[in-house]
């Protein structure tokens, strides 16, 4: 694909007024989620949850990109169509999870480096042949006890950029995601500090790399107080500072911003994007800011279907409902009374 094929993509993803849906966990995290709600954790379990969640009727309507796990993109629906094609049918554009996850840093207690570029090239030519036409790589950052090191935020930052250009070699967008994790009792100017200097460092591993920065994506945190923090901010403050630290480290040239969700309910996630999107910032933001979310809009799908075929119909609207809850965040029309009419529904 030409640069222009990039940047043409990497519009579609981000910049249709429409979010992606991350649903690349990978087995051993699937698994753990399904033993949570009593599923039984088997591989036509995980396909069966896998179609429920492709197979909802509109979710396009919300939905630009979904993000595949190396088994999901695999497999097949009940009909023997490939969940690719499902995507495809729906106008949902193929994408693919391709790290091999965060392992432990050399020398650095506590500390991570995400790992999988050794053979990056070959998977990446043969996802491309199966329909992936965009990827994600995770960067998972801790803070506490003097952490994160200069060498964890430059080792993660460096592999960031030599896996968003074997991307765009093989004709792929990259979606770069470094996370600053939640967990901890920092408070949210820490956050803001170690947010910018993480930023700081992937656009510049990315400009040595000579990554086109119009055909990348960034999936970035938000600015947010640990969880244990005893000062935790309202909605307004969080989105004000997420867009200040984007403003000062992000280039205007990136294609767009699709936030993680790291943790936060569906509902406090898609609060604080409206308020991204309402104007809280400084200034207007240069990119689009959408979502990349899993568990802030499956969650309540997954508790709904828990392994029963009788209760897809229920888990689809449970899964569109929070699609659409995220999705009108994007032009900050969510309300808070949106979810207040689902609760109401749910109880009847």
């Amino acid at each position: 694909m030409t640069t222009r094929g990039l940047v043409e993509t990497a519009r579609i993803l981000v910049g249709a007024g429409k979010g992606l849906l991350a649903m690349d966990e990978s087995s051993p995290t699937c698994d753990r989620r399904f033993s949570a709600a009593g599923i039984p954790q088997t591989v036509d379990m995980r396909r069966a949850y896998r179609e429920m969640l492709v197979s909802a009727p509109g979710l396009g309507a919300y939905i630009s990109g979904a993000i595949l796990y190396d088994e999901t993109i695999r497999q097949c629906d009940r009909h023997g169509i490939s969940f690719v094609e499902r995507l495809v049918e729906a106008g949902i554009v193929p994408g693919i999870k391709v790290d091999c996850g965060a392992k432990a840093l050399a020398l650095h207690d506590g500390e991570t480096v995400t790992e999988g570029l050794d053979g990056l090239r070959d998977r990446l030519e043969a996802y491309a042949a199966m329909g992936a036409r965009f990827a994600k790589w995770r960067a998972v950052i801790g803070l506490g006890d003097g952490r994160p090191s200069r060498a964890c935020v430059l080792a993660n930052a460096q592999a960031l950029a030599r896996y968003a250009a074997l991307c765009q070699e093989a004709g792929i967008v990259p979606v770069v995601e470094p996370e600053v994790l939640m967990v901890g009792d920092h408070d949210l100017e820490r956050c803001c500090e170690v947010t910018g200097e993480v930023l700081h460092a992937v656009f510049e591993a990315l400009h040595v790399q000579g990554v086109v920065l119009a055909a990348t994506i960034l999936k970035p945190n938000m600015v947010l107080p640990g969880l244990a923090c005893p000062k935790q901010v309202s909605v307004e403050v969080v989105a004000e500072a997420t867009l200040r630290c984007f403003l000062e480290t992000v280039p205007a040239a990136v294609a767009g911003i699709a936030f993680l969700s790291g943790g936060q309910s569906g509902a406090l996630a898609a609060t604080r994007l409206n308020a991204m999107n309402a104007g809280a910032g400084p200034r207007p933001a240069p990119w689009p800011l959408v979502f990349s979310f899993a568990r802030a809009i499956q969650q309540p799908a997954l508790g709904i279907w828990s392994g029963q075929e009788r209760n897809v119909a229920a888990a689809q609207a449970a899964l569109l409902h929070r699609a659409r809850c995220s999705h009108a965040a994007l032009s900050g029309a969510y309300l808070d009374s949106m979810d207040d009419d689902r609760r109401v529904l749910e109880a009847s």
